[in-house]
């Protein structure tokens, strides 16, 4: 029991020293950042670039600015795929911390309204999951916690939210990849730009469709 106690002490004291540091350093997480050091990585920067946005999401480093870097970086295909494996796996980690260091606590102390809350996500399940990940209003980063701390099944989660991250993913990938051709004065680059805005304003407009969908 100890050492189950150690190693969640230790778990939340790495957690916050990321995320102070995140704070710290925020000013400097930049495309052009990022750019130079994958370009040191060579070969090995899609797994680096990947790697970063793991530890990105779980200490709250804005997603935006690494999926649109992943679009210009790595272009609209494999961008999607590096952008969307990365938060995935970030999304699962962060949902795996709240739920060892946090749910326990949680589950004891929730009433009223915040019981109410998690029994209601708990009874929509994955289609709350897929609510969320479909709608672009909720923060990215501390959902992912804020999930953990529910009894939803890890597997519904992982699925779920791979699947329904993907439009987000493709949208603001090839907005990135579409932006930086049209600044490089790239061949069509109009047309790529007026596709990567349709793409978000189609994004932009899933939660109106999806209330929708939920009243039917």
């Amino acid at each position: 029991m100890k050492t189950v106690h150690f190693i969640r002490i230790t778990i939340a004291i790495f957690l916050v020293a990321g995320i102070t540091i995140t704070i710290a350093c925020r000013r400097h997480f930049n495309v052009t950042a990022l750019e130079n050091w994958l370009t040191s990585a060579g070969s090995m920067a899609p797994l680096v670039f990947i790697v970063i946005y793991i530890i990105s999401t779980t200490v709250f480093l804005p997603g935006s600015v690494l999926t649109i870097a992943g679009g210009i970086l790595f272009g609209p295909i494999w961008g999607t795929f590096y952008n969307l494996t990365g938060a995935t796996i970030g999304a699962t980690i962060a949902f795996l911390i709240a739920r060892y260091l946090a749910s326990d606590w949680v589950t004891r102390k929730s009433s009223g309204w915040l019981k109410q809350l998690i029994e209601g996500v708990e009874a929509e399940g994955w289609r709350f999951v897929a609510f969320v990940r479909l709608t672009p209003l909720f923060p990215f980063n501390l959902l992912n916690y804020a999930l953990g701390l529910t009894r939803i099944r890890l597997f519904h989660y992982v699925v779920t939210s791979y699947i329904c991250m993907l439009p987000g993913a493709i949208a603001y990938t090839y907005l990135g990849y579409a932006g930086h051709n049209a600044v490089a004065g790239g061949e069509g680059m109009i047309r790529k730009a007026l596709l990567g805005l349709g793409l978000l304003a189609l994004v932009a407009f899933l939660p109106r469709l999806i209330k929708r969908l939920r009243r039917c």
